[in-house]
């Protein structure tokens, strides 16, 4: 069995008995268990919210497009001057 077969076997029987025993504490104590359920869904929803502002509030903004294009067509320039080079380099020693 491979590594990654056993990590899989290990999930799924980890979530069956997650299964369990959460149906075993929710019978024994449905108020508090459905309480903490709605926190950690809850809690869970709005930290992900939270940690997509922060990378938006500290993520630099991109370039404009426009500057994007000016650089491509200098790095075009550039390669197709540098072909024209070799082609005349070739050219005269021929």
């Amino acid at each position: 069995m491979s590594k990654d077969q056993l990590i899989g076997a290990l999930l799924l029987v980890g979530s069956i008995i997650g299964i369990i025993v959460y149906g075993y504490l929710l019978y024994l104590y449905p108020q508090l268990i459905l309480q903490i359920t709605a926190f950690v869904a809850v809690a869970g929803v709005l930290g992900i919210v939270g940690w997509i502002g922060y990378t938006l509030a500290t993520t630099p903004p991109p370039k404009p497009i426009e500057e994007i294009e000016k650089e491509i067509e200098k790095e075009l320039k550039s390669v197709e001057e540098k072909e024209e080079s070799k082609t005349e380099e070739k050219s005269q020693q021929q």
